[in-house]
């Protein structure tokens, strides 16, 4: 197996650039750099596993170069489907099988980031669950995660299965009673390490050489879990430092550490489940991007993962498909680190060559100009430069005019042309006639739509009923229901029959079909089916600004406090899209106004987050209560000086009926004052002092 030098792995991440860990919520000292740009490295995959921390595997047939059996290492990146290679702790860079013959088990995948929505380990709490889920194949609805699972936690003769990824095959395993564990060692508490080949830090180390010992592994970023370790190095300087984070390895271990004990046999082996393909012929490593208007991909989402304001950056980036789950959904990876999960028919794939490792391009070619200010002028460096007069060109599409001997390009674009990094533009497809084909967002959801609800009978009767609720057709769902009906033998449709992951209920709810809904419930429709994210007729109204559906539906009995998979009610959604009409009448039905969500927010949190003013002196009025504190430990006034909404201030002392409350400390000691202080906040500041006097 091809061993790598350091001059190589140099190489290897050439058009990789990290700058310091600007997550202000951590100890790093590494806090300097006022951004983090991350270019994608030159490979032909960008694959699911990157960073994921692991050890030999059964086919390993390369001596010692992993430091011997049970050494660790880092992924770094996928050369193809089939090969990938891996940083070991001791410093040691080669590349390995992932197909057909498997050199390699993950031991923890968790610095990948991958995380399994919805669940939580019974032993330590977590949740979600990080990395591999073990989940008990003899108690109902028990989970560990795999620190808990290797520290023998739960009954050793309960069998488990393994999940490597969210929705991902189970295998079944045998009791860990039965089976060897072996130790694991690396860069681990105790061990002493020098600097490896990601170092980026100047001589916080004290000079190249120098040693320091690893107090502890932590997490770099809070979606990147057990990535980085904890170091006092021996002239005093303490510091964490990445070993996994996006691949990267800062620390070179030259005395290792005993880690924990695992079983061996029941890690998965690196690839075995390999590069998949989803609807609309997407597969792991597509480039991908979402063109559609952002009222377009929220209404697309439903039911397909959802949407959550950290989304925005899917406008704006492209993102490299890493996942297709169970219900063929489209699992994308952004620079920013973060995983989303996308309708298919949201998605764009971008044009690649995936024979070679980077796209060729010819005279005549369309292309597009990457958007990403910053990842652009790290790009340009030594490929033509970068000019501030070039900020117009990002994002549009130019035509190639010359490709010079560097592959550099010479780009026609907005009435002028530069040189290009070829790593900074994506290949368009053009039309025959050689023009760019233009497709309005609205033309492309009418495509959209037009496919899914086109009036061919499909055969599927639950097909056609959900069809015809959603397009508000009662007549049509009165003969499917009744079987009264043509084209399916005269049968009758299951009323909570499920197609496109949502039941007739559900999709005339949202589309507030009155009628439709009264006639499903005259069939015993089930109100509080969930959909996948565990969205009810009640939540779908509010997604749909639909106030006299949920009047029906609590008529019929909807509980109108029932939560989602992210804890959300209808009243949160409402808020976060901004329907004032549906919070209206949700409080009027004596929904409760206090609920918290998963990250622990009311719908008083969300309301000042939005700034939506008037909603929130409703919530208010209907006794929302100002107390409860979210997962950060911030109540309603420490939120709002955190969050520097003066108008919300104003509305929350105005109303409160607890004076009390402008001196509550958060756990830290930190009342609003302080926050509004420390934030610049003066007007709230200003308000706190002089509104908050009892």
């Amino acid at each position: 197996m091809k061993l790598h030098s350091f001059d190589e792995i140099i190489w290897l991440q050439h058009t990789d650039i990290y700058s310091q860990n600007a997550d202000a919520s951590t100890t790093n000292g590494n806090t300097s750099a006022a951004s983090t740009a991350i270019v994608s490295r030159p490979t032909r995959f960008t694959m699911e596993g990157v960073g994921a921390r692991v050890i030999r595997g059964p086919d390993w047939k390369w001596g010692k170069q992993d430091g011997g059996d049970g050494h660790v290492g880092t992924v770094r990146n996928f050369e193809s489907s089939e090969e990938v290679v891996v940083v070991w702790d001791n410093g040691t860079a080669a590349n390995y099988r992932c197909a057909g013959a498997y050199d390699l088990r993950i031991l923890d995948s968790a610095p990948t980031g991958i995380k399994h929505e919805g669940t939580m380990c019974d032993t330590c709490r977590q949740q979600p669950i990080f990395g591999i889920r073990w989940k008990c194949g003899e108690c109902s609805n028990y989970d560990l995660c795999s620190i808990c699972y290797h520290s023998d936690k739960h009954h050793l003769r309960h069998r488990f299965y393994r999940i490597s990824t969210p929705g991902g095959e189970r295998t079944i395993l045998e009791p860990r009673r039965k089976s060897k564990k072996i130790s694991v060692r690396g860069i681990f508490p105790g061990a002493r390490v020098v600097r490896g080949v990601d170092w980026q830090w100047e001589d916080q180390d004290g000079g190249n050489g120098r040693r320091g010992k690893v107090n502890e592994i932590q997490d770099w970023s809070a979606a990147s879990p057990r990535s980085a370790a904890y170091v006092v190095w021996d002239n005093g300087a303490k510091n964490l430092y990445r070993v996994g984070f996006e691949g990267m390895a800062d620390l070179k271990v030259v005395n290792d550490a005993k880690g924990t004990t695992v079983y061996r046999d029941h890690l998965p082996l690196l690839g075995e489940n390999g590069p998949g393909k989803g609807p609309g012929n997407f597969q792991i490593g597509d480039q991908v991007s979402v063109d559609l208007e952002l009222e377009i991909v929220q209404s697309l989402q439903h039911g397909h993962g959802g949407w959550t304001d950290g989304m925005f950056e899917c406008l704006s980036n492209a993102g490299t498909v890493v996942g297709i789950d169970e219900d063929h959904d489209i699992v994308v990876a952004y620079p920013s680190t973060n995983r989303w999960t996308f309708n298919p028919a949201v998605l764009t794939k971008i044009a690649s060559d995936r024979d070679g490792s980077s796209q060729q391009f010819a005279v005549g070619d369309f292309v597009k100009i990457c958007h990403d200010l910053e990842r652009i002028k790290i790009l340009q460096r030594g490929h033509g430069e970068w000019a501030e007069a070039m900020i117009p060109t990002l994002g549009k599409v130019g035509r190639v005019q010359q490709v010079y001997q560097d592959n550099d390009l010479k780009i026609e674009v907005c009435n002028t042309s530069w040189t290009y990094n070829p790593l900074a533009v994506t290949k368009v497809a053009s039309a025959a006639d050689g023009t760019v084909p233009v497709t309005s967002s609205g033309e492309r959801l009418s495509a959209i739509l037009k496919k899914l609800f086109e009036p061919h009978v499909s055969g599927d009767i639950t097909e056609e009923l959900v069809k015809a609720a959603a397009s508000g057709n009662t007549q049509r769902c009165q003969e499917f229901l009744s079987g009264c009906h043509g084209g399916t033998n005269g049968q009758s449709a299951d009323v909570n029959g499920v197609f496109a992951g949502h039941t007739a209920l559900q999709a005339g709810s949202q589309n507030g079909h009155l009628d439709v809904i009264q006639t499903l419930l005259n069939y015993n429709a089930d109100i509080e089916i969930e959909d996948k994210d565990g969205d009810r007729a009640v939540h779908h109204a509010a997604f749909g600004d639909e106030p006299a559906v949920l009047e029906l539906l609590v008529k019929a009995g909807g509980d109108l406090n029932a939560r989602n998979k992210r804890r959300q009610t209808a009243l949160h959604i409402a808020i976060n899209k901004g329907h004032f009409n549906v919070v209206k009448t949700l409080l009027e039905l004596n929904c409760h106004p206090s609920l918290q969500d998963s990250e622990g927010d009311t719908p008083l949190h969300d309301a000042i987050s939005k700034e939506q003013d008037e909603m929130l002196s409703l919530l208010l009025d209907y006794g929302a209560d100002i107390t409860l504190t979210n997962n950060n430990g911030f109540n309603a006034l420490h939120h709002c000086a955190l969050k520097g909404n003066p108008s919300a201030m104003k509305i929350l002392l105005l109303k409160t009926n607890r004076p009390w409350i402008v001196e509550e400390k958060k756990d830290d000691g930190y009342t609003a004052l302080h926050l509004a202080c420390l934030n610049n906040h003066v007007e709230i500041a200003e308000l706190l002092v002089h509104m908050g006097k009892t």
